[in-house]
């Protein structure tokens, strides 16, 4: 039941009695499906008031409408639109079939199915000891006015201790902005330190969402082709003229490919002696399950004196869970107030007691052992997952990407499309991406493969059903791969 707001209800047809005239104007809400079907009017008496005219007038209109088929009276409840309208009465304009609402034609998205990339395995989250962070904030009268655009301090101090620790990230509270998940982090990144028509390196395959975000921009993409198992050539990056450079070097994404810290000190080198700007994407750091992660190209500037050439960008997406909407980003105290003018301008603040929650979440502990938890789990999926896929799958397919983080890529030479492979499987329940959703539009004519690829994400998979979905997804390729 939907109370309706009769706010905009107005009586302009002076040369009739106001009785008629109220029939009309409802009858009006009604037929031009403004007021919802089933929704609640105002009682008599409260219409009457807001109007000022008489309530007989309202309650005689009421009952006109009832008698017409336009409202229902429920005894002890008040009058409610009716659910099916009496057709015979409208005009002939609403008889016509509507076209469907632009919701209607778009197609759903497969969310959350079996193998979507990107997604963690949101059951194993500890939702109750969540809530009680939660609600241990959610009473605090101070956290319901305005707030500091940069973000609660004790969730920066809880995250400026978190990264010193775990990535061994050089930086103040004061150096933290909060963010609505990391994708604002990137939009605010390349709008301070980039302008309209500014070259950017940026790994191809990659994060089509910064591909999203510097389009918007106007920025110039200067592809960085990444390859099988040794990731993109860093004399490219030496020898452009860019002034930036956007990196996912713990696990790249899609390719799976990670930066020594040899090379990451390359990469320092060049930003520093050229001026240009690293943006470094930490994705997927916390799940390396073949050797211990890298330090992260920040820590290794603050040691070399290259801090103030990068900007770090993390989220809680992945370790935690996607509807956080939750990210940071470190930033140079020179960039400091550029950073939080965007952000100001944007507005979508993370709400003031989830990121007290958070905070709290992290220094009591319970965000490190979920995340221990989590790789223990993952590294276990890993397996399941490649193993599985070395069963079913025909020896022309192989997995292309390290051990780590949520997702596994595959690559062939056969004559399957892979983005018929995506749409059988989707078809089937499963959510695969091809590998062409990650290059980029505006460069990928100038990119050449002649062989297939997508990504499974294994997330979300529960460990009983890797095998069974793996082999259907096995299945599909090779009904593909005989009718090619």
């Amino acid at each position: 039941m939907t109370p309706i707001d009769s706010g905009d209800l107005t009586l302009s047809c002076k040369n009739s009695p106001l009785q008629q005239q109220l029939f009309q104007a409802i009858r009006s809400k009604v037929v031009s499906h403004l007021w919802p079907l089933g929704g609640k009017l105002p009682s008599t008496r409260k219409l009457a008031l807001e109007l000022s005219i008489s309530r007989n007038t309202v309650i005689a209109a009421y009952e006109q409408l009832v008698a017409e088929g336009y409202l229902e009276s429920r005894p002890g409840s008040g009058f409610f639109v009716a659910v099916e309208l009496p057709e015979h009465y409208l005009n002939v304009k609403d008889r016509n079939p509507k076209s469907p609402a632009p919701s209607a034609c778009r197609e759903r998205p497969l969310l959350n199915q079996p193998f979507s990339p990107g997604i963690p395995d949101l059951a194993q989250f500890p939702i109750e000891k969540w809530q009680r962070f939660l609600q241990r904030h959610s009473g605090r009268l101070s956290l319901l006015g305005c707030q500091d655009v940069q973000g609660s301090m004790a969730l920066r101090s809880a995250i400026a201790d978190y990264l010193a620790t775990s990535r061994s990230v050089s930086c103040s509270p004061s150096q933290i902005v909060i963010t609505s998940g990391a994708q604002q982090a990137l939009y605010i990144a390349s709008r301070v330190i980039l302008q309209s028509g500014d070259a950017l390196l940026m790994e191809q395959p990659g994060y089509t969402q910064m591909s999203k975000i510097l389009d918007l921009n106007r920025v110039q993409v200067e592809p960085l082709c990444v390859r099988q198992h040794q990731g993109f050539d860093l004399q490219q990056v030496f020898s452009s003229r860019a002034k930036a450079l956007y990196i996912t070097p713990s696990n790249q994404y899609p390719m799976g490919t990670t930066l020594n810290t040899e090379q990451r000190l390359a990469l320092i080198q060049w930003a520093v002696a050229s001026k240009s700007w690293i943006i470094e994407d930490d994705y997927d750091s916390e799940f390396q399950f073949a050797h211990r992660p890298y330090t992260s190209l920040q820590g290794l500037a603050s040691d070399v004196g290259g801090a103030n050439r990068v900007i770090y960008i993390g989220s809680f997406s992945k370790v935690m869970f996607n509807g956080l909407r939750l990210g940071y980003m470190v930033v140079p105290e020179s960039t400091l107030e550029q950073c939080l003018v965007v952000k100001d301008a944007m507005g979508g603040d993370t709400p003031t007691h989830t990121q007290e929650a958070l905070a709290d979440f992290i220094r009591e502990g319970d965000l490190l052992r979920h995340i221990r938890k989590m790789r223990r789990l993952y590294q276990h999926k890993h397996a399941l997952t490649c193993q599985s896929i070395h069963r079913h799958f025909s020896p022309q397919v192989q997995v292309i990407s390290q051990a780590a983080g949520l997702h596994v890529t595959l690559s062939w030479f056969c004559s399957v499309d892979e983005e018929e492979f995506v749409s059988q499987a989707a078809a089937n329940g499963l959510v695969i991406r091809a590998l062409s959703y990650y290059e980029d539009s505006a460069v990928k004519q100038g990119i050449t493969r002649d062989w297939g690829g997508v990504v499974l994400g294994f997330g979300n998979v529960a460990l009983d059903d890797i095998e069974s979905n793996i082999a259907k997804l096995a299945r599909i390729f090779d009904s593909l791969m005989a009718q090619a």
